[in-house]
């Protein structure tokens, strides 16, 4: 490439990216401007709309209802609210406008956006000012129709109610002139409303229409809840106060005490509440009474449910004193004479201070029961206490008693273990005789050459372990954990000398038999002769085990097989 045609081409380049800049720009400058214009056209959109002709249109309505002195004052305040909205508020928006405007055309970007956003501020709190005043204007011009509507519907349920009332004026019986004289003013405030609005009087329409849902609302409130008020506190309650004392003095006379319910109290209590209620209704206030009402039914029911409790715990009661005195009786009877042998079982058995100690905790805590048993069988014949406290006493005393009754019967089955583990001992020294009488029956049942030595030393332990159970036995008191002990300590040894016996006996008749069997190989074979010599020295001198295992090495010389053919023979001798 020559130097000429790059410079040619690099200063296309150069053209070309100048005029995208400046296109670029141009897009994006009028961009801007498309959107500060769009921005100048809302505005002054916003600030037209401000001043709507539904205001107007209003204020003209309101004008043609003007025919009394405060309805006119109303009026002319509106008046000079939207005066000042329109000749005021509108017209600095608009120069506020006029200079965003001039603002635009000198490209002054930097102030533009403060000043839209000063106008946006200003635009949007005169609208409110503008939308407050059409608001309030509207509350007067369209309260007509509105309290049309509402006093409308109040007759309606106004209507329901007096047919109601005269449908069922039986059960207002107590009310009926003060609920009468409700219908009369509600009939007066529906004549007060339509003389206020032929003279256009809306101030006063307004609280006459309030007036008249409050009564309504509240006669609404009396005409559903009188009856129910007039039927408890009339008729129901009263029947209840006087079951209550029936049933109250029925039981009294059956031995009941039933002071702590404080019945006749209660009763007066609840009729001081139920005047109340009624003094209230006669003045048509009804509040809370159906719940204070049933806070007192709630309360005659809770009585059938303690007087049956009552019943119920009394035949626990009865129940509980005559099973729970005979228990005591019983086990203080056994404790006592229990106690007084209790010497006697000391000095015949190693009993500990602790051991005594039980027996004697027992009796103590017996005697404190047989005493309680004894103020709750008072405190039922004085009539001190109703039969529910009394079932209650009765039945945490049984939970001692039954606590000491369990005491007792672990100390007495303690204390026979005793004198069955001293019966059981003396049964087993027979045992352990026989079984020592039997191993030396064993050893002298077989003429051996030589008894082994352990077998004298393992006699000599056992001998010594029986004479250690009979003296136990003759000590007194006894020891009956030393006792088991011995016991158990003679047992393991005589078993050893008897396991030892039969281990002797066996191993030389095995031997012996081995020497005999291997006899007719000694003329063979010098090397069975040998060993079999051996294997006889080892017999005589009481080394059976040896002189069994010499035996049997010597015969596998020729004879492998030998050792199954001695024990089947061992096994026909035996």
């Amino acid at each position: 490439m020559s130097k000429t045609t790059f410079i040619l081409i690099a200063t296309t380049y150069y053209f070309l990216s100048i005029i995208i800049i400046i296109v670029v720009l141009n897009l994006i400058r009028n961009r801007l401007f498309k959107k500060y214009e769009n921005e100048l056209n809302s505005l002054e959109r916003d600030k037209n709309l401000i001043i709507s002709a539904s205001i107007l249109s209003e204020l003209n309505k309101v004008e043609a209802l003007i025919n009394n002195d405060s309805l006119k004052e109303t009026y002319d305040n509106w008046q000079k609210r939207f005066k000042i909205i329109k000749d005021e508020d509108v017209p600095k928006i608009t120069d506020l406008l006029l200079d965003i405007e001039d603002k635009f055309k000198e490209k002054d970007f930097k102030n533009l956006d403060t000043l839209i956003a000063r106008a946006e501020l200003q635009i949007y709190y005169v609208k409110m000012k503008a939308n407050f005043l059409l608001d309030e204007i509207r509350q007067l011009t369209q309260s007509e129709e509105k309290n049309r509507e509402t006093v409308t519907r109040l007759k309606t349920k106004y209507r329901t109610l007096l047919l109601k009332y005269k449908n069922s004026k039986d059960s207002y019986n107590i009310i009926e002139n003060p609920i009468e004289l409700q219908f009369d003013n509600i009939d007066k405030l529906f004549s007060a409303f339509e003389e206020s609005m032929d003279n256009n009087n809306f101030t006063e329409v307004g609280k006459i229409v309030k007036a008249l849902d409050d009564t309504i609302g509240n006669l609404e409130v009396i005409i559903e809840e009188a009856p129910s008020i007039i039927l408890m506190g009339k008729g129901i309650i009263p029947n209840k106060e006087k079951d209550v004392l029936n049933i109250k003095k029925k039981m009294i006379k059956e031995g009941y005490q039933l002071d702590y319910l404080n019945i006749e109290y209660n009763i007066e209590e609840s009729n001081k509440k139920i005047a109340d209620i009624f003094a209230r209704l006669n003045v048509l206030n009804v509040e809370d009474s159906i719940f204070e009402l049933k806070t007192i039914l709630d309360y005659f029911e809770s009585l059938y449910h303690d007087f049956e409790r009552e019943k119920v715990t009394r035949k626990l009661f009865e129940e509980y004193s005559r099973t729970l005195g005979v228990k005591i009786n019983k086990l203080t009877s056994t404790v006592k004479d229990l106690y007084k042998s209790i010497g006697d079982i000391k000095y015949s058995y190693d009993l500990s201070e602790e051991d005594v100690d039980i027996i004697k905790n027992i009796k103590e805590e017996l005697n404190i029961e047989k005493n309680n048993y004894n103020q709750i069988i008072s405190m039922h014949r004085n009539k001190s206490f109703p039969y529910s406290k009394l079932a209650k006493e009765m039945e945490l005393l049984n939970v001692k008693v039954t606590d000491s009754e369990e005491k007792l019967e672990i100390a007495l089955r303690t204390l026979g273990q005793l004198k069955e583990d001293e019966i059981r001992a003396r049964e087993q020294l027979d045992d352990i005789k026989d079984i020592l009488r039997r191993s030396k029956d064993k050893m002298n049942s077989y003429k051996l050459p030589v008894v082994p030595k352990n077998y004298y030393i393992e006699l000599k332990e056992a001998n010594e372990a029986i004479k250690e159970i009979i003296k136990e036995l003759e000590k007194k008191p006894i020891s009956i954990r030393v006792l088991n002990t011995r016991v158990d300590t003679a047992r393991d040894l005589v078993l050893k000398l008897y396991n030892t016996s039969n281990e002797i006996i066996k191993t030389a008749a095995m031997a012996e038999i081995a020497i005999v069997y291997g006899n007719r190989y000694r003329p063979v074979n010098k090397e069975i002769d040998f060993g079999l010599a051996k294997a006889e020295g080892m017999f005589y001198k009481g080394n059976f085990k040896n002189a069994l295992e010499n035996a049997i090495s010597s015969i596998n010389i020729i004879e492998p097989e030998a050792y199954k053919k001695l024990i089947e023979s061992y096994q026909t001798e035996l």
